[in-house]
């Protein structure tokens, strides 16, 4: 009798926490700033507003088509006329391109992440990146530290439903840490966006639905999902502005989560044991994204994170030295000289450190976020920002030298300095060349292409004997005279993206291709075709890591956590080393023997080879 007894408080005490039906509208890709995003996004709106028996909406990712701040503004300025609460999360079209860095999403909308109860169930929405640069699909470090938090605080048997902007696959880098998780607790369903299209899936045994996107398409008109919730079942109706709901088209079961026990697919860490003469000498890991490349100076090893602290940590030992806030996501690569560092940040400022305290010398503020990585010639500091403008400024004391303020676009990358030049690129389809001493615009080159996708901002220009050398998303390696921004030559027999590199004596081109491939184009005038191919045997590859050589060693990561040293004359593997699942940033190379990584989940190790 008792144990009847305890079966039925069980049970008594489960339906009490989801005993109400209720229902929601999930709304996702509806990508404001494409050519009927804004018009579907309203109607959308409208039509949610006419409903009587809707109690809020989840909005999952892809709210804009480039993550602009104008996008981000007018997005906020429509949601904001529903007559219900909503809850949103951003996906890769607001992050990858952002101007921001992320910043002006969680600006406009309070924040990238959500959890709130209703009628006894817990709904929890994470956010997704990848940030600035193309990559896989990623929750952000400190999403999962969140997450972690979230779910500690949640009784066992509360009922959970998830909700992220990627399916939780391999399509995200990470996604066995959210399904890890998540099974230890009473999760009911996860939804999601990202594939535009109705799809009924199943995650490691959690019941997943993906929406359809709240673009027309070829279609008259856009829609969305009506999802009711019941006391044993949730159905999934598609509802398109101004007609009457569908059919259900998607029917869960609600109940008790049990892990099925299976043996799921994670992450091979084989490679290590392969190259067993390469050791991690230390390893931290930060409480939020790392996507730029660490520098150091004197004793330190000194990077942001996607949170705005910037961490130094002891060359030898990995020990955190000192911290600094910033008040924006860094993705600026810093620069050291002469004991000072100097970087760019989300909160639209340009920073100057001392490199050994931490203390701040100087700070330059600007009217957007400066995501762009800083070079140093003389006694000036070179950097562009998303206000448009590419600065010069006095190392000592942050004093504006020159400004242009003419670009079209947001600056993400680092600028080549090349005979008196200032070569960089933008999400404005362009390539700029500037006078390095007045700010002059010299040229500017574009690939032709109208799509802002395409354009040459992630790259890293090489430049020899008066030619500067680019890779864009277009899939082309581009040879463009230096002098006037002529094109010289485009090669796309392989397909190398934004990865590129050049050789010590200058004479080589080397691409990371996007699949398997390292390749090597001679540096000259004329197209030379593809000098050597070496299948290195890295997989699908597509982030910017770009290609480094140092004492006869060519060094560079992929996006699966995999930073590799081949020899570039016997063309074959000297070593390779998988630190975790997710984007290798460009790597510092110390010296032959020495690297110093960082991933996008926040991961900064110091590799030596000892081979």
């Amino acid at each position: 009798m008792k144990n009847y007894l305890l079966i039925f408080l069980f049970i008594l005490s489960f339906k009490s926490l989801n005993a109400q039906s209720f229902k929601y509208a999930f709304v996702t890709d509806t990508h404001v700033g494409s050519s009927t995003g804004e018009e579907d996004l309203r109607r959308t709106v409208a039509d949610i507003n006419e409903l009587k028996d809707i109690d809020f909406v989840i909005v999952t990712g892809d709210i804009t088509e480039m993550g602009t701040n104008n996008e981000l503004k007018l997005a906020k300025e429509i949601l904001s006329g529903l007559n219900i609460t909503y809850y949103i999360i951003p996906g890769n079209h607001d992050t990858g391109w952002s101007e921001s860095g992320g910043v002006r999403f969680t600006e406009e909308f309070g924040n990238d992440k959500f959890t709130f109860d209703h009628n006894g169930y817990r709904f929890i929405g994470c956010a997704s990146g990848p940030y600035v640069r193309m990559s896989d699909g990623h929750i952000p470090r400190d999403a999962t530290v969140w997450l972690d938090s979230v779910l500690k605080a949640t009784p066992k048997n509360m009922p959970i439903i998830f909700a992220n902007h990627y399916p939780l696959d391999n399509s995200l880098d990470n996604w066995y840490e959210a399904t890890d998780k998540l099974k230890k607790y009473n999760v009911q369903y996860a939804i999601c966006g990202h594939g535009h299209n109705n799809h009924a899936l199943n995650f490691e045994g959690i019941e997943a639905t993906m929406g359809r996107s709240n673009l027309r398409a070829k279609d008259s008109i856009g829609g969305y999902n009506i999802v009711s919730m019941t006391t044993d079942s949730v159905f999934f109706q598609t509802k398109k502005p101004k007609q009457a709901i569908a059919p259900v088209w998607r029917k869960i079961a609600l109940g008790r989560f049990s892990d099925n026990m299976k043996t799921y697919s994670r992450p091979d860490f084989a490679i290590n044991n392969k190259y067993g003469d390469t050791k991690e000498l230390w390893t931290y890991h930060s409480n939020a994204n790392v996507v730029n490349t660490p520098t150091y100076s004197a004793n330190n090893v000194i990077f942001g994170n996607s949170l705005g602290l910037v961490e130094a940590l002891n060359k030898k030992t990995g020990k955190k030295v000192w911290t600094f806030n910033t008040g924006g996501a860094i993705y600026s690569s810093p620069v050291a000289i002469n004991n000072l560092v100097i970087f760019g940040s989300g909160d639209g400022t340009i920073y100057c450190l001392n490199a050994k305290t931490g203390k701040k010398v100087w700070k330059k503020e600007t009217k957007n976020a400066v995501l762009g990585s800083p070079v140093i010639s003389g006694k000036n500091v070179f950097i562009g920002g998303s206000d448009n403008t590419f600065r010069a400024l006095n190392i000592k004391t942050g004093r504006e030298v020159w400004a242009f303020n003419n670009v079209e676009g947001s600056i993400v990358g680092k600028p080549l300095i090349y005979q008196g030049k200032l070569i960089f690129g933008s999400w404005g389809r362009y390539l700029y060349s500037l006078d390095i001493n007045t700010g002059n615009l010299l040229w500017k080159w574009n690939n032709g292409q109208a799509n802002r996708m395409f354009s040459p901002a992630m790259v890293t220009p090489v430049a020899f004997n008066g030619i500067v050398y680019i890779a864009a998303p277009d899939r082309y390696l581009t040879a463009i005279d230096a002098n006037n921004g002529q094109t010289l030559w485009r090669n796309n027999e392989a397909t190398v993206r934004e990865s590129i590199g050049l050789s010590t004596d200058s004479t080589i081109v080397y691409g990371k291709t996007m699949q398997d491939e390292i390749v090597a184009y001679k540096a000259q005038s004329k197209n030379p075709g593809i000098l050597w191919r070496y299948n290195v045997g890295f997989g699908y590859e597509h982030v910017p890591s770009m290609l480094i050589e140092k004492d006869g060693t060519v060094f560079f990561g992929t996006k699966n956590g995999v930073v590799y040293a081949i020899d570039p004359k016997k063309q074959s593997t000297t070593w390779a080393h998988k630190i975790d699942n997710s984007m290798i940033n460009t790597v510092n190379v110390v010296d032959g023997k020495n690297v110093i990584v960082s991933t996008m989940d926040g991961k900064v190790v110091w590799l030596k080879s000892f081979k």
